[in-house]
């Protein structure tokens, strides 16, 4: 797994169209990873816009793929800073052969939190129904976070909740190629989990969490607590 950190040039139009659009922005990424005359395979990278812009105020994404990208073929001149560095690899930095229960990391995820209702996807509203998806989550994907019940946090001072923050709301609005409309809600989670299941956790880094992958969501990335 290699992650890579790109920085947005917001004086090039094409970058400010990708930033406003996540679909596009998606689209223009997908060049990296494929001949043009072919359709970048699904699941073939995850990528998210981070909140927090570079020292130099740039718009900051992060990239990971199990390929190596070749950034040239985006093609579009100014797009990027400059050309990023190579590939962080994951599996060396985060130590993945050696994950064991109990490990624990600092995390930070931009998700779809949802369900379906009439067969539609809805998202969930409510910071509490947003909580218990993480945690049902977590536990299909070998990780548990340290939620309480509303009862049990009222009791708590300040100091004693737990380290799960839940911010960022929003809706990421883009348009299809076909002229069709995209519409997703999502939320930013940062806090600490506990690995559960090393082999189903390391599965779970590789391949993202939820829906809306194309639209910059599902990308766990986390870092090793000393």
């Amino acid at each position: 797994m290699l992650l890579y950190r790109l920085l947005l040039n917001p004086r090039c139009k094409e970058a400010r169209r990708d930033l406003s659009n996540p679909y596009e922005l998606h689209s223009t990424l997908c060049r990296a990873f494929s001949e043009p005359s072919v359709k970048c395979p699904e699941g073939t990278f995850l990528w998210r816009l981070e909140p927090e812009a570079s020292q130099e105020e740039y718009p900051k994404i992060l990239v990971q793929s199990e390929k190596e990208p070749v950034w040239e073929r985006i093609g579009i001149q100014n797009w990027m800073v400059q050309l990023p560095d190579l590939g962080l690899d994951l599996i060396e930095r985060l130590k993945l052969s050696e994950l064991t229960v109990g490990q624990k990391f600092r995390f930070r995820l931009r998700a779809n939190p949802s369900r379906i209702r009439e067969k539609k996807r809805q998202g969930l509203l409510r910071n509490e129904d947003q909580e218990q998806w993480l945690v049902r989550q977590g536990a299909a994907h070998g990780f548990k976070v340290p939620m309480l019940t509303s009862f049990e946090m009222n009791d708590l001072e300040d100091s004693q909740r737990p380290d799960i923050r839940i911010s960022q709301e929003r809706l990421l609005r883009g348009v299809r190629h076909d002229g069709r409309s995209i519409c997703v809600f999502s939320v930013l989670y940062d806090g600490i989990l506990t690995v559960t299941d090393p082999i189903a956790f390391q599965k779970t880094l590789a391949s993202g969490i939820g829906h809306g992958k194309t639209m910059g969501l599902g990308l766990l990335s986390v870092v090793p607590l000393r």
